[in-house]
């Protein structure tokens, strides 16, 4: 199949479709959707869709632009197909100006990717069912015979299709205005104004793919003085707002406590104890530095969480996984948590992030961090906010994973 010509096959696919830029404007056409419209390719190639197809002005409850328009932007954002319900979509008579007829479709919207995983277009397919709809569904039958059983129950289709899209929409409304709560929530939570005195750390935060814009996971970044700073990332267990809950009190206890105790382990143990109160804090991981840039020395404590990495200008790493312990709340009696501490040359760099940047399903976490050192050794000369950007994209995660993923990069 090889020497298949794959444009003599569109061009005679029977179903009717349509190519968009991402942009939205048309790019290629079939001879199907060609004669569904009564266009040519000179009519459609290089217009915007909406211009080649607007909204009918003599129709008051015309909807198809923003339908169609909202269905093209889901398939961008989500990079996933979208099917639509039965749209009435009048379209102009191509040799009457202002004059439209009414058609009905039923539409799909496919998106294909390119090597990075972004849109490059979109094909829309768009069966015309007008005949089928004027002739059953909208009193075609003639005034002698009675509609079939079968007719009857497709008419009933069709009504609860358009209640069905009316809801979809109701939800779609609703589910935007809870993540708009939701992404408020966690901006709120996560604000750390000491960053803004750090030129030289990166933070990024992603959450996993299909949730609300929230999760457990966490960074956190604090002046001690001006000496010292100490930064942190953490990971609750599950997703969306209950654990983006727990997640903010323990982050604020946390913060509490290292600004009391200034050690890591100390601080740590305070967040232990507190995470026996808090419904939801079971087998949280976190881990804890705290940086003394007159000393250049890290002192950090984890609790159970994969370790920081320090990076060197040569490329060479080193992983801080000397005071490793479990995670919050998993061992029945509270024992002292561990503590080490490494020294650092000015210029290395500290990454410090949550295990949904290296594991991947069906494979061995150590194989995650073997990618992630690998892009470290290769890229440590960028900026905090270029390496940041790069580690995502190497790893394949620049647009969200399975897991939430919370990042810091420091240059010391």
């Amino acid at each position: 199949m090889s020497g298949m010509d794959y444009a003599a096959l569109f061009a005679a696919t029977p179903s009717p479709y349509l190519v968009l830029a991402p942009d939205l404007t048309i790019v290629e056409v079939n001879q199907a959707y060609l004669d569904a419209t009564r266009r040519t390719r000179d009519n459609l190639i290089g217009l915007h869709v909406f211009e080649a197809f607007p909204d009918n002005p003599a129709d008051p409850e015309a909807d198809g632009v923003r339908n169609l328009s909202a269905s093209l932007h889901r398939v961008l954002i989500s990079r996933r197909p979208d099917t639509m319900a039965l749209q009435k979509y009048d379209i102009p008579i191509i040799d009457r100006p202002g004059v439209f007829e009414e058609r009905w479709w039923s539409p799909i919207n496919t998106p294909i990717l390119g090597p990075d995983g972004g849109v490059t277009c979109i094909i829309h397919r768009a069966e015309d069912v007008t005949s089928y709809i004027q002739t059953h569904l909208r009193g075609g039958w003639p005034q002698s015979e009675r509609p079939s059983a079968r007719e009857a129950l497709e008419a009933e289709l069709y009504s609860r299709a358009r209640e069905l899209q009316r809801l979809n929409e109701e939800l779609r409304l609703a589910h935007t205005r809870e993540r708009r709560v939701a992404v408020a929530l966690q901006e709120a939570i996560l604000q750390s104004p000491d960053l803004a005195r750090h030129e030289n750390v990166a933070v990024r935060y992603l959450p996993a793919t299909g949730s609300l814009n929230v999760c457990g996971d966490w960074y956190d970044f604090i002046d001690l003085s001006d000496t010292r700073f100490a930064v942190a990332v953490g990971d609750v267990v599950g997703h969306g707002l209950e654990a983006a809950a727990v997640m903010g009190m323990l982050r604020s206890a946390l913060s509490a406590a290292i600004r009391a105790l200034e050690r890591p382990a100390q601080a740590l143990e305070v967040l232990g104890l507190y995470a026996r109160s808090v419904e939801g804090a079971l087998n949280t991981t976190a881990v804890k530095a705290m940086v003394d840039t007159r000393s250049q020395l890290i002192i950090y404590s984890s609790a159970g969480h994969p370790p920081p990495i320090l990076v060197h200008a040569d490329g060479s790493h080193e992983l801080l996984d000397q005071a490793t312990d479990p995670p919050l709340a998993a061992r029945p009696q509270h024992l002292p948590r561990p503590q080490a501490g490494q020294t650092y040359t000015p210029g290395d760099t500290l990454v410090l992030y949550t295990d949904g940047l290296i594991e991947r399903r069906g494979e061995h976490i150590e194989a995650g961090l073997a990618r992630l050192t690998d892009a470290l050794r290769r890229h440590c000369a960028l900026s905090p906010e270029h390496l940041a950007d790069v580690l995502l994209t190497q790893l394949g995660v620049e647009g969200g994973a399975r897991d939430d993923i919370a990042l810091v990069v420091v240059r010391l």
